[in-house]
């Protein structure tokens, strides 16, 4: 069963979408805290983790390979049901593999963030150990932005991981509501989507039929109100 996550860290939504049973967690990152308005990233998460206590990532934001795994070490305290999310790499393309195996060691429950590729997710099995929960998120969403196919990727890192009871893939960066039923073909453990397209799942099992008069009505409704005349 693929498991549904909300991408998101406005709090209202937060509040409306921990109340619903198909999400099972949330993702964040620093640009959603930024557009939800957080001026104190602990604060703002603190508030977040009154709301639910479903797994929650809430990622570093360091560079640096001592100053993330000081963030990461400090996030990890803030709840039991948070994954502290590490980029694969940091700014200048450097693998965060030490990161990750010190944070790992310490049985911090990690996310492993920006990963594009199966090779990417295999340098990361070599730095866990097979205990403390892991979950690598690949983003399916961008990569098909430039063109790239992601099922590929998946697959492959889903294969990889099979060893490895405590790893859980998760399709990231999701584009429209089809993605979830892709993700569950592959038997992608986790899906994260924003609000609006988990609103989509919800209403999935419309008939062809229904979806044609639908439409042709949301066209007669705006030209109506449009008072257009030929």
């Amino acid at each position: 069963m693929t498991k549904i996550f909300c991408d998101i860290a406005d709090i209202k939504l937060i509040k409306k979408f921990n109340k619903k049973k198909i999400v099972k967690g949330f993702t964040t990152n620093p640009s959603l805290m930024r557009n939800a308005g957080a001026k104190d990233y602990k604060e703002y998460s603190k508030k977040i983790l009154r709301i639910t206590n479903k797994p929650i990532s809430f990622e570093v934001f360091a560079d640096s390979e001592k100053d993330m795994f000081s963030q990461g070490l400090k996030i990890s305290k803030w709840g039991r049901n948070v994954y502290v999310k590490v980029p694969v790499t940091n700014s200048k393309g450097k693998f965060m593999g030490e990161v990750i195996n010190k944070l790992n060691n310490n049985k911090i429950k990690l996310n492993i963030t920006a990963v594009y590729t199966a090779r990417q997710t295999k340098r990361i099995l070599n730095k866990i150990n097979k205990n403390t929960k892991v979950i690598i998120s690949i983003f399916a969403g961008r990569m098909s932005d430039v063109g790239k196919e992601p099922v590929l990727e998946i697959k492959k890192s889903i294969q990889l991981s099979k060893k490895f009871k405590n790893v859980e893939i998760l399709w990231a960066s999701t584009r429209e509501a089809y993605n979830y039923l892709q993700a569950k073909k592959l038997k992608c453990h986790i899906i994260t989507a924003p609000p609006k397209i988990i609103e989509k799942i919800e209403r999935f099992g419309k008939t062809f039929q229904k979806l044609t008069i639908d439409t042709v009505r949301g066209f007669l409704s705006d030209s109506k109100k449009s008072k257009f005349k030929i």
